[in-house]
């Protein structure tokens, strides 16, 4: 082997070094976004991971947006459930004002990263309401039928 030749099976020195250059290069120019590793974190720590995850219902003028929500209506959906969601902001926190359909008594657990979760209950309307709700990286977490259901939805974690 002469000094141009890789090691079988392995990188070339300069190779190693030339990737390292590589990697610092892209973590200054295109680092990950701030907070990522924690919302990673966050969105994995459901203590029951048999799950269903909703999808967030978009309209058009919010496709491709990227930024937090500060008031507005979010609304989630999956199979045969249809979580919609009222924000308004309350100072440094939020008021959620929310609707289940179909309609009936399921537990609600809003989850907020850094600031645990608040529960309540829908009542037979499907209606629910969480004050105070501290902004930050949010899931919104559906017992169907209540506490000690067979099911579970969480909607994606959302910026509030």
């Amino acid at each position: 082997m002469n000094e141009t030749e890789a090691p079988e099976g392995g990188a070339h020195p300069d190779d190693e070094m030339l990737l390292a250059e590589l990697g610092r290069v892209i973590a200054m120019a295109d680092p990950p976004p701030a907070g990522l590793v924690e919302r990673v974190q966050f969105a994995l720590e459901l203590e029951n991971l048999d799950v269903e995850v909703a999808r967030w219902v978009r309209d058009d003028e919010l496709a491709g947006v990227r930024s937090s929500v500060d008031q507005g209506t979010i609304t989630f959906t999956v199979s045969d459930l249809t979580v919609m969601i009222n924000l308004t902001r309350t100072g440094r926190s939020h008021r959620i004002d929310g609707w289940l359909v179909p309609a009936g008594m399921h537990g609600v657990e809003v989850r907020v990263a850094e600031h645990g979760a608040s529960r309540t209950t829908a009542d037979e309307g499907g209606r629910f309401v969480l004050e105070e709700v501290p902004r930050g990286t949010t899931q919104i977490v559906i017992s169907v039928g209540g506490a000690g259901c067979d099911r579970t939805v969480v909607t994606p974690a959302v910026v509030l």
